[in-house]
């Protein structure tokens, strides 16, 4: 008898598309799930009678409750090497294997910096009002030339997004609480003291911290106040690093002159959530990751996955 395996929030139906499934055919039978199942019980009558799931980066959480209601399931395979909405402890409790894939940096740096030219040269106003008959030329544009990138955390996206910076001719700063200047230097970038410093002196301000208990809400409204009226923000790392109400609230007020975000503390974002109608704010739906070459590896190495799980052998296991 055939294992069954489901492949969860697969938005644009393309699951399938991306790898060579025929590779498992012979022992699973796959489907895929498009729509977002929020509601648990719909989750558990959708997917109960399968052994192997394939989730979407943090789409759907896996809490302890969610193992303990599927009894049948064997496999978890997240795209990644990383997710924060699995609960790795309950899974080995319930005898769950959990795999990831590799994924790459590149395209959250690209859609960071998509965000952050869309900001500063007002890219949808001038679009919606070239399309929709509005004025010609209704912004004056921000400056890259010259001005200040502080980047909060210098990682492999943080480093990838500072060499776009510098190449722009932006002076690039960056702090982190465990940034060294030696990493700093390599980097070309100046290590600045603290946050508060990085906030007060940049005119455009980008995440790239993973989150944590030292960086969940590390940047509250007292930190929102102390940036420029004239700065943005950018955040494609994960949306509880910055508090979102006080986003909005300096939006709104204009303590800064806008913002681009693509994580948020509800996804899908809720069809009347004041992000959807903020004027100052470019948001996209968590797309930082969403590119063609990184489905490809996602999915192809799910069902390498797959395969060595039936084989017996898993590989990239986490936890």
């Amino acid at each position: 008898m055939k294992l069954r395996c489901a492949v969860l929030d697969d938005y644009q139906g393309v699951a399938l598309s991306m790898a060579d499934w025929s590779a498992v055919a012979e022992d699973v039978d796959v489907r895929v799930v498009r729509e977002y199942i929020g509601d648990r019980d719909r989750l558990v009558e959708a997917v109960g009678d399968c052994e192997i799931l394939v989730v979407m980066r943090e789409r759907t959480p896996f809490p302890e409750e969610l193992f303990a209601r599927l009894p049948r399931l064997r496999l978890l395979i997240t795209s990644g090497m990383r997710n924060a909405a699995i609960d790795l402890a309950a899974a080995a409790r319930h005898g769950v294997t959990v795999c990831g894939t590799a994924s790459n940096t590149e395209p959250p740096v690209e859609l960071t910096w998509a965000l952050l030219l869309g900001l500063a040269r007002g890219l949808v106003q001038e679009n919606t009002a070239l399309r929709e008959g509005g004025p010609w030329q209704s912004t004056v544009g921000a400056d890259l030339y010259g001005r200040r990138l502080g980047i909060l955390g210098l990682g492999k996206t943080g480093t990838r997004v500072a060499a776009v910076g510098q190449a722009f001719g932006m002076d690039v700063a960056a702090w982190s609480q465990n940034l060294t200047e030696e990493r700093a230097r390599a980097a070309g970038v100046q290590r600045l003291a603290s946050k508060e410093e990085l906030l007060e002196s940049s005119d455009f301000v980008s995440v790239h911290l993973v989150l944590g208990e030292r960086t969940r809400g590390l940047l509250g409204a007292a930190e929102l106040r102390r940036m420029r009226p004239t700065a943005y923000l950018v955040n494609t790392s994960r949306a509880a690093i910055v508090d979102q109400d006080a986003l909005a609230e300096a939006l709104r007020g204009g303590w800064i002159a806008g913002a681009g975000v693509d994580v948020f503390d509800q996804e899908p974002l809720p069809a009347g959530h004041s992000y959807r109608s903020l004027p100052n704010l470019l948001a996209t739906p968590h797309l930082g990751y969403v590119t063609r070459r990184n489905y490809e590896g996602y999915f192809q190495q799910a069902v390498e996955d797959i395969a060595a799980f039936v084989a017996g052998a898993p590989v990239r296991q986490l936890g």
